[in-house]
């Protein structure tokens, strides 16, 4: 039912809806699938840097496995290649991850080989997102493919918790309004319309990208709901009472439609980094790379069509009306905005359920990315045909991230 134009754009939900479903996400999906887009390293050990919490989800379906629960590939535990070191450190922090019971990370030895080839640090000041130390001890290599975001059973006052501080630290919101979320069920409403409309341009888009990410993270625990759990089987399905609760228009009192068009907020602004960040991928020199040439030729092919598709899109976000005002002013907010969001990356690390922890984490860094990517359109401009990027790089971590969220 949410239909018509998105506020702040030029667009309409009909539009996108075409475009999307018929045109780009069927190529997406497709190179989802693939072992690079697959494979994500992250850190789920990380402590709460907001407040001591160590009430992490005992439910089965928060837990991640990190490592293959009967043994470590051989190619690892041989160390017959360069990486044996680091490989080795790997295979002991495999019983620590299982204790944990934590990712299921069924690599194929060559698959594992490229992974740990795939490393690379991230030193742009102008990073919107506080990233994993990807060679820490801790950091594990997961398949998002065994591990897809769904209904774990992870909610009540510590899930609340997380979006509270979400919302009330990081939405420059003024104190006195509070967000139509509270954690009892017949909550009270007040209305956040009015605020959001009397926001500047920017700060109204930063508050409808992580409403919009929140609806899609609702929306996906709504369509894949553990439906029966019984000693024979699991069953996954979308349970509708649950999605109409976070966004029917007359249970929410009207919220319910605007979530979900920030929910279209939030694509536009990713599909226009995607539009953006084509140069960088063009680059003969760029390869993704997983150690299968002909596979990842194919990959890198079907990237550049559906960037290509991205830039064909005829209704973009036009983001030259954020920042466009003061010099210095633009400056100042620029900044505040990031540190706003590099804030919320670090709440990801207080998520007490490991699954939606990663799931989290990935969401964060891939609108992240996408921030940077819009933020650094004169740096991408200037990148040669051939030879390195100096001037704007985007690592493994943030590639997987982008395109996964997108996929979200």
């Amino acid at each position: 039912q949410v239909t018509g134009y998105l506020d702040d754009c030029t667009c309409d939900v009909e539009t996108i809806d075409a475009f999307n479903n018929y045109k780009l996400f069927p190529r997406l999906n497709e190179l989802l699938q693939s072992d690079y887009f697959r494979y994500y390293k992250v850190n789920l050990q990380k402590p709460c840097p907001f407040w001591d919490d160590n009430s992490h989800c005992g439910m089965r379906d928060c837990a991640v496995q990190p490592c293959p629960s009967d043994e470590v590939p051989d190619g690892i535990r041989s160390g017959s290649y360069k990486y044996s070191e680091e490989a080795n450190d790997l295979a002991e922090e495999c019983e620590e991850a299982k204790r944990l019971g934590a990712v299921d990370d069924s690599l194929s030895v060559e698959a594992r080989q490229a992974v740990l080839q795939w490393a690379q640090h991230d030193d742009s000041s102008d990073s919107f997102c506080e990233a994993d130390d990807i060679h820490s001890p801790d950091a594990e290599y997961v398949d998002l493919l065994l591990n897809p975001e769904r209904y774990t059973g992870y909610k009540g006052p510590d899930a609340w918790k997380i979006w509270n501080s979400i919302y009330e630290e990081n939405c420059f919101k003024p104190q006195n309004v509070k967000r139509p979320l509270a954690s009892g069920r017949g909550e009270s409403f007040i209305y956040l319309t009015e605020w959001v409309s009397r926001l500047c341009v920017e700060k109204r888009a930063f508050y409808r990208l992580i409403s919009g990410l929140h609806a899609s993270i609702n929306i996906h625990l709504s369509a894949r709901y553990l439906l029966q759990d019984t000693w024979s089987e699991k069953k996954w399905g979308p349970n509708i009472t649950e999605f109409q609760q976070r966004f029917d228009e007359v249970l929410t009192r009207g919220e319910g439609p605007r979530r979900l068009k920030n929910l279209y907020f939030l694509y536009l602004i990713e599909l226009r980094a995607l539009s953006k960040v084509l140069p960088f991928f063009e680059r003969p020199g760029f390869q993704l790379y997983t150690g299968k040439p002909s596979q990842d030729a194919e990959m890198k092919h079907l990237l550049l069509e559906i960037l290509h598709l991205a830039k064909s899109f005829p209704l973009h976000f036009d983001e030259n009306s954020f920042f466009a005002g003061n010099k210095k002013e633009a400056a100042k907010l620029k900044e505040e905005f990031r540190l706003h969001f590099k804030n919320i990356s670090k709440i990801m690390d207080c998520v007490g359920c490991f699954k939606c922890r990663l799931w989290g984490k990935l969401q964060t860094q891939g609108l992240g990315t996408a921030l940077k990517i819009l933020f650094s359109e004169k740096l991408i401009e200037k990148i040669p045909e051939s030879g390195p990027s100096y001037g704007f790089q985007l690592s493994r971590q943030e590639i997987v991230a982008l395109f996964n969220a997108f996929g979200r």
